[in-house]
């Protein structure tokens, strides 16, 4: 019989280990949970946070609202205009149509870079009429640092002799003041030679009373029509609105810029007229009366 062949011991398996469960993390403390939280409160209410956020935002608004605009007419929010650019000294003119003026605060008011720097007050008008807020203005102005010129609103059909004593006799000009100005915008029936004999004698005789040569003011067209050619030798000011460059030849001698009559200014209840200086600090400080 042939023989059984051995059998081969079978291999010994290793005891199996019982299984392990995962351990879950542990939950995050409600302690830390809540000083997170406590923490993005505190960023979300701080003013620092939303003063950065506003001023990101504010910023990109501008940019967004700026495309499209004329680079060198751009608008001021809070002045409600369009101003020209490339002008570093701007202004004001004010009668009585403003009512009771808080000049600190138009002293105060500023955006980028453009805040009050002078201001045209009205005095008189022909030979009777005194502005009703000229003391007033002409006083509380240059107590917060802006400079002032007075000005008269001339009648052509007046004596223009007359005008400008009844002008001199309320006006008195001081150190640091602008030069005084001559507002003339109508012919009031009159003649344009007329007319300008008549301004011719007021700007000499303020000239000679005070040593300082006046200013005189017109609007674009006025000054075209009548006066160009005739007083080459006063500095001018011109009102020309709504533009973004005034369109005067370069040998025109005009100083200051009418370029709006809507303007608002924190202090001043009433619209009012904004106005450039043609040239640089230094120039401005050598305009001022010494």
């Amino acid at each position: 019989m042939p023989t059984a062949k051995p059998t081969k011991p079978s291999p010994k398996r290793s005891p199996r280990k019982p299984a392990t469960r995962k351990k879950k993390a542990a939950p995050v403390s409600n302690k830390w949970w809540k000083v997170a939280l406590a923490g993005l409160i505190l960023i979300l209410l701080s003013p620092f946070y939303y003063g950065y956020i506003l001023n990101g935002f504010t910023g990109a608004w501008r940019w967004i609202k700026d495309i499209g605009e004329d680079e060198h007419y751009r608008t001021y929010k809070s002045f409600k205009i369009r101003i020209p650019s490339g002008y570093k000294i701007h202004g004001i003119d004010v009668s009585y149509a403003q009512g009771k003026i808080d000049w600190a605060k138009v002293r105060a008011m500023e955006e980028d870079s453009v805040r009050i720097n002078f201001a045209f007050v009205k005095a008189t008008e022909g030979l009777l009429i005194v502005d009703s807020y000229f003391k007033r203005n002409w006083r509380e102005a240059p107590k917060v640092g802006i400079a002032c010129g007075a000005y008269h609103f001339f009648r052509p059909r007046k004596n223009g002799l007359w005008q400008a004593r009844f002008f001199l006799q309320n006006v008195k000009m001081e150190k640091g003041d602008l030069p005084p100005v001559v507002d003339i915008e109508v012919l009031d029936g009159t003649t344009p030679e007329k007319m300008r004999k008549e301004l011719t004698t007021f700007v000499k005789h303020v000239e000679n009373k005070t040593g300082v040569r006046p200013i005189i003011y017109a609007n674009i067209q006025f000054y075209k029509d009548y006066l160009d050619g005739y007083f080459d030798d006063y500095p001018l000011w011109i009102a020309h609105y709504y533009q973004p460059k005034l369109k005067l030849s370069n040998n025109t001698k005009w100083r200051f810029w009418q370029h709006s009559d809507k303007g608002r200014v924190t202090g001043i209840n009433h619209a009012v007229d904004f106005n450039v200086y043609k040239g640089d600090s230094v120039a401005f400080q050598n305009l001022l009366i010494h």
